[in-house]
């Protein structure tokens, strides 16, 4: 089979206005309660793209930690290189896609680093070896081999031995403030439902339909 001949024809759904919230956050809340009822693997994973001050872009897959009325969360090292981007161009874009759903959530927004003392609480409340890893690694710079991450680790394991281990200093959350999020569902022949909210200077959402 070609490349071209892989197709999928969507029909489980689909996307009215007069079935979604006029918030949407609380329309988002809906489809993660359905995501997570799906039995999805890895329900969390986001796909973040971030560019440069030139804008230059960049993109992987992240894990979503937490999200309310503000925004999305999720946790890096400060050092990485979407951090850096980041740093240089604060508007960011999420995208949720759950595949046994036929669903998409895409994010346009602005990002910020959450406050110290929540990033505290989220570290201290990963598995020990995860909260090792944060230190061990120089994460997106270039080391000549595996073996530097595996003796960073069992040198950390020994100092941390019978102590706290803290969160470091260059790792810790950021938050995503939405101004667009697009629900996306799809639908037969490729002609698929398209909701997009954008937040109103006045704070408040519009729901327009997005061609397919």
């Amino acid at each position: 089979m070609s490349i071209a001949d892989i197709r999928k024809d969507y029909s489980k759904k689909m996307l009215q206005e007069t079935d979604v919230n006029a918030n949407a956050i609380e329309q988002f809340k809906i489809w993660w309660g359905e995501a997570l009822e799906s039995d999805i693997d890895e329900v969390n994973a986001m796909t973040l793209a971030t560019a440069t001050a030139q804008g230059k872009p960049s993109a992987r897959i992240v894990l979503l930690k937490g999200f309310d009325e503000n925004g999305f969360i999720f946790f890096t090292n400060y050092h990485s290189h979407k951090a850096i981007q980041m740093e240089e161009n604060p508007f960011v874009s999420l995208v949720f896609f759950w595949k046994e759903l036929e669903r998409q959530v895409r994010i346009e927004g602005t990002i910020r680093k959450i406050p110290a003392d929540d990033s505290d609480v989220y570290f201290h409340s990963r598995p020990v070896e995860s909260r090792v890893g944060a230190w061990a690694s120089p994460q997106s710079k270039v080391i000549a081999s595996r073996k530097v991450i595996e003796e960073n680790v069992i040198e950390l394991q020994k100092s941390f031995a019978g102590k706290e281990i803290d969160r470091p200093p260059h790792w810790g959350g950021y938050i995503v403030n939405p101004l667009l999020i697009e629900f996306w569902q799809g639908r037969s022949s490729r002609l698929h439902d398209r909701l997009q909210y954008t937040l109103t200077e006045e704070g408040q959402w519009m729901i327009e339909r997005l061609a397919p």
